[in-house]
């Protein structure tokens, strides 16, 4: 079958087309034919060699999110039938391998049904942005009524993020540029204020004492934490333990841990199905492209996921 990936780590142009031996659904799991897999900026990290790939052997696929037909069931699998459309989570550098495939062997509980009116395109967005805003959500506890600050607001995790903390009845104060402003205002955000070094400034200007959580998203990092109140919780999507700053709440998000996390996934296609969140694909392009797809997404700028088809 074919893969995308790199047998040497380094930049978007080490990405190429390989042929290797196929797989097949085995106890317990599909074998989906992949039809589309998102572009994710960890996507980037995998491809420059910055993840354990001891586990695994060239060539190195990166790849979290695809979305495709079941082509296969394995023993012991109930309710999955030939023919299904699903969107599933992949683990690029372990053994179930990276998304950025022609066929992808997908245990129970990594995929589920794509959300109804929704393209295979824009399903293969949602899975692993969506768990990781879930995850996310989660770990800030917010009640009804209480603020979220969210950086990168406009970026599709952001967006996520924004959407359903909205629909949870937290208040949410979100940044963006200027440029972005319809949007991070479309997806519901009660308050935006503008990006950059000011956005502390900014958020007390609105809530004084300090928001409750900050989920951020651009990886702004000390320069956001003062957004807080003491006690607050701070977000982090890229393992950063804190600054230290006293009474804040550091915590980390590891989407990883949500490989099988079926019942949010379930949550994830009635979000969709409902309008609670809206996929958002910047440009569909074909797998051999996928080096454009990796350059153009490390230049920044980019709303919504490049998605690359075969």
């Amino acid at each position: 079958m074919k893969v995308v990936g790199v047998t040497q780590f380094g930049g978007p142009e080490a990405l190429a087309v390989h042929e290797i031996e196929d797989v097949h659904a085995g106890s317990g799991s599909v074998r989906i034919a992949v039809q589309a897999f998102a572009v994710n900026p960890t996507d980037t990290g995998v491809r420059a060699g910055e993840r354990d790939s001891s586990a695994q052997s060239a060539p190195y696929v990166p790849g979290m999110d695809a979305a495709g037909v079941i082509d296969e069931v394995g023993p012991d699998v109930e309710g999955w039938s030939v023919g299904d459309q699903v969107m599933a989570m992949a683990l690029p550098l372990t053994g179930h391998g990276g998304a950025y495939v022609e066929h992808l062997v997908a245990p129970v509980g990594s995929f589920t049904r794509i959300p109804r009116s929704t393209s295979i395109e824009e399903a293969s967005t949602v899975p692993m942005n969506g768990l990781t805003a879930i995850q996310l959500l989660e770990l800030a506890g917010l009640e009804r009524g209480q603020t979220l600050a969210v950086t990168g607001a406009a970026g599709l995790l952001g967006n996520y993020v924004v959407q359903l903390a909205t629909a949870a009845g937290i208040t949410v104060i979100a940044d963006s540029s200027e440029k972005d402003e319809a949007l991070v205002h479309s997806l519901g955000a009660d308050h935006v204020v503008p990006r950059g070094d000011g956005f502390a400034d900014a958020v007390r200007a609105i809530v004084p004492e300090g928001v409750d959580a900050l989920a951020d998203c651009a990886v702004q990092r000390d320069v956001v934490v003062p957004a807080l109140r003491d006690g607050g919780v701070f977000l982090d999507v890229r393992g950063w333990k804190g600054n230290g700053a006293e009474g804040i709440r550091f915590e980390q998000v590891f989407v990883f841990h949500e490989y099988r996390s079926f019942d949010k996934l379930e949550h994830l296609r009635h979000a969709v199905e409902g309008g609670t969140i809206v996929p958002r694909v910047a440009e569909v392009l074909p797998a051999s492209r996928a080096t454009e797809a990796h350059e153009r997404l490390e230049a920044g700028g980019t709303r919504g996921r490049f998605v690359l088809t075969w």
